[in-house]
This record gives C-alpha cells, sequence and structure tokens, in this order.
C-alpha cells in the first residue's frame, strides 16, 4: 500500500468519525475503528463498533440509511477527485478483541 493510499484511509476513517459525530441520534455508541480502500480506491469500507450490542441492528440499518449522505458529506469535506463509495460494518477484528478480553478476565477470576 502507497503513501496515498494510506493518507486516503485514514483521512475516510475521520471523516466518517465526524460525520458519525454529527449525524447520530446518540440511542447507542457508534465508534468508527478502522477503514479500508480497494486498490483503485473507488469502494471502501469503514469499520464500526456498536454499544449495546443489542442495538446493532438498529444502527446498522441507520448506517445503511445515511450512505448517501455521507458520501456528499465527503464531496463537502475532502479534495478527493473521486469519493469512493462506502459500506459501513461491523468491526469483526474488534468483536474478537472484546471477546478475547472476556475470556482472559473470566479465567483470572477462576484462579
Amino acid at each position: 500500500m502507497n503513501e496515498r493510499h494510506t493518507k486516503a484511509r485514514e483521512a475516510f476513517m475521520h471523516l466518517a468519525a465526524e460525520f458519525l459525530k454529527e449525524e447520530s441520534n446518540r440511542t447507542s455508541l457508534i465508534t468508527v475503528t478502522g477503514a479500508s480502500l480497494s486498490p483503485s480506491m473507488l469502494h471502501g469500507t469503514i469499520y464500526v463498533t456498536i454499544f449495546p450490542e443489542t442495538d446493532e441492528k438498529h444502527a446498522l440499518e441507520f448506517l445503511g440509511r445515511q450512505r448517501d449522505n455521507f458520501r456528499e458529506f465527503l464531496k463537502d469535506h475532502t479534495k478527493a477527485r473521486a469519493i469512493p463509495n462506502f459500506a459501513f460494518q461491523i468491526d469483526p477484528m474488534e468483536k474478537d478483541r472484546i471477546h478475547l478480553d472476556e475470556t482472559l478476565r473470566n479465567a483470572g477470576k477462576k484462579e
């Protein structure tokens, strides 16, 4: 991955966090944890965590409805020539990390 690609990915991640801060209704906590871009930079994924987990379905529906608004937000807040089409997705690595933390915490209590 070249430096331009890395900088673009990081910029889109930060802009996604800013967008969600402005647009979220705050019924659940949506945190941007990462972003990925295709090599062509035409498609991307914004990875999020949602708390409480019981609100994941509703929050993902909200994020799906906000895709066009997010794209418009990016047009207004970036100088990129082409704005990627983004999808929002639960961060699977963060879920694994949380599960591992809980497992280790529970193993420590047994001793």
